[in-house]
């Protein structure tokens, strides 16, 4: 080949490859690594990239250098001559993909092997995925749980996740890993949280109507602060102290903070009733369900005592569907999850909600 055709070759493909580097470098196509798993990741993903670039370069130099040099003439209808082959060309296109799919192949599974390993202190988080909600148990905490994901920063995090009925998945961007919670499965994914703050936390796997919006978020904390967290989760998790028998002040805690509410409440946050649906008492702004602060009409109108409709619509929901609600929305085997004295507790702390929201709004008529 002549010098001006490889000059001619080079020169396309600098060109190739500097609009490649543009459109690769410039658009941010990656969230900032908030683990060092991410990191490693992000770096297999510009390692791909970056030989990506070099095969376009060539492919992309030798094509337009082709068209332009060998174009045939509109009134050229002969046949080329006959080539036999080129057996050096044909074993360097051979050897350099092999080199290349096998380094990326080396670097994927150094980096895989290296994500999966776990540290020493490693800390357990159980996950229980859901319709339509994820809850985070701590057994640091005596099974405490959380609607939101908690985690330290620079520590090893090993999540064990469980869907109680269909495949769901948990993605947090910043992490850039994903991975399903399969029924009848535990599944586990390994953090190391890098960076303070507040991330997104979604499903990505189709998981029912209310799939947008079981939604969640990771919030990484300074080591130090996440153990006083953790400290007051077991703090709150351990059973009550039995009430005094000394003269009780007139400021007396309610109802609402008693063992059994505060029970009823934590099955409530746990089971992921809060992300569907609205309670006053508990906090939750859930719009996918009936909202619960009008319980106490909703029985009225399915012609039902109160405490009989609540249990009711907590294991068998489709017996009596609100109007403008659908069937098909809330799981039904929460009658199988949650035991006599749960569901007893679930019941008696919803009963009392609603009668506090029914005397509310009443006294707000008035």
């Amino acid at each position: 080949m002549r010098r001006g055709s490889i000059v001619a070759l080079l020169g396309i493909a600098l060109v190739a490859g500097g609009v490649a580097v543009a459109i690769a470098l410039v658009p941010r196509w990656l969230p900032e690594a908030a683990s060092r798993e991410a990191g490693r990741i992000h770096f297999v993903f510009w390692f791909v990239i970056a030989i990506c670039i070099f095969i376009f370069a060539i492919v992309a130099a030798v094509m337009v250098y082709a068209v332009a040099r060998f174009r045939v003439h509109e009134d050229d209808f002969e046949d080329g001559p006959p080539v036999h082959g080129h057996t050096g060309l044909e074993i360097t296109w051979t050897v350099i993909p092999f080199v290349l799919v096998t380094a990326i192949a080396i670097v994927s599974a150094i980096v895989l092997s290296r994500n999966d390993a776990q540290a020493g202190n490693t800390l357990r988080i159980n996950v229980m995925a859901q319709q339509f909600a994820f809850t985070f148990g701590y057994p640091d905490a005596k099974n405490a749980t959380s609607p939101v994901l908690r985690l330290p920063e620079g520590r090893s995090v090993e999540l064990y996740l469980r869907s109680l009925d269909v495949i769901h998945s948990v993605f947090v961007p910043q992490f850039s890993q994903k991975i399903d919670a399969v029924p009848g499965l535990v599944t586990r994914l390994h953090i190391t949280p890098t960076r303070l703050g507040t991330f997104p936390l979604e499903c990505t796997e189709l998981c029912g109507l209310g799939h947008s919006l079981m939604r969640s978020q990771a919030i990484v904390m300074k080591p130090a602060a996440f153990d006083a967290w953790l400290r007051q989760q077991a703090k709150s998790a351990s059973p009550s102290p039995p009430a005094s028998t000394g003269t009780t002040s007139t400021t007396q805690t309610t109802t609402s903070t008693t063992p059994s509410a505060s029970a009823g409440l934590s099955f409530f946050n746990s089971n992921g009733c809060s992300s569907c649906h609205t309670l006053s008492t508990a906090g939750a702004t859930g719009k996918v369900g009936p909202d619960l602060d009008n319980l106490v009409a909703y029985a009225r109108q399915a012609k039902q005592p109160l405490a009989g409709f609540v249990r009711e619509s907590i294991v068998n929901p489709d017996a009596y569907v609100q109007p403008g609600y659908h069937k098909g929305l809330m799981p039904t085997n929460f009658g199988h999850l949650l035991t006599k004295t749960q569901l007893g507790e679930l019941v008696g702390f919803l009963v009392q909600s609603a009668q506090k929201s029914g005397k509310q709004g009443q006294s707000k008529k008035g």
